[in-house]
């Protein structure tokens, strides 16, 4: 596939946004209104990158996707679970690209002690010009289970979208204890 995943590094900003931004303005899979300025989304790569994998997949030298983890919530109880987010390039999609990235994000979070790995889906039950089942699916396919569907809390393009929220356990052999120490 000539596919290859690395750190992203403050360069990509502008790639990453020009990727991100497609998500933002045409469809309800992000619920952000308007894309943040390729210096916010620097930054947030910066920050992410403090204590968590931002990952970029690279196709023949150009970068076509990316996913990162963050914090699922700032509680020290909940320090060995993250949320992830995966966006490819709208006309790479469906090429193996997300499931690469994903793959290694997962990879690097077990190392990290990371046991539970949460994504926020956007999800309508009738698909509309605006969101589809796309993320769902892949999640699903990733071997994501539905955990929680917080119905209409997104409201975009004039109407209401719901939140489903999935889990995957990256480890059921942990010893915490190991991991504590590092």
């Amino acid at each position: 596939m000539g596919l290859i995943i690395r750190r992203a590094v403050d360069e990509d900003a502008k790639r990453l946004l020009e990727i991100y931004s497609y998500y933002v303005e045409n469809t309800a899979v992000s619920f952000e209104y308007n894309p943040p300025t390729e210096d916010e989304f620097r930054n947030r790569i910066r920050h992410t990158l403090k204590k968590y994998p931002y990952l970029v997949c690279e196709k023949d030298g150009f970068v076509e996707g990316y996913a990162y983890a963050g914090a699922y919530s700032t509680r020290d109880a909940y320090m060995r679970t993250a949320a992830s987010s995966v966006y490819i390039d709208k006309d790479m999609r469906r090429q193996g690209i997300g499931k690469y990235l994903y793959t290694s994000l997962e990879e690097m979070l077990k190392q990290q002690g990371i046991v539970n790995l949460l994504a926020g889906v956007a999800y309508t039950a009738e698909e509309d010009e605006h969101l589809t089942h796309d993320s769902f699916l892949f999640h699903k396919k990733a071997g994501f289970v539905p955990v929680a569907h917080l119905q209409s809390v997104g409201r975009k393009f004039d109407r209401w979208y719901d939140l489903l929220w999935m889990q995957k356990r990256l480890t059921d052999d942990i010893d915490i204890h190991s991991i504590l120490l590092q």
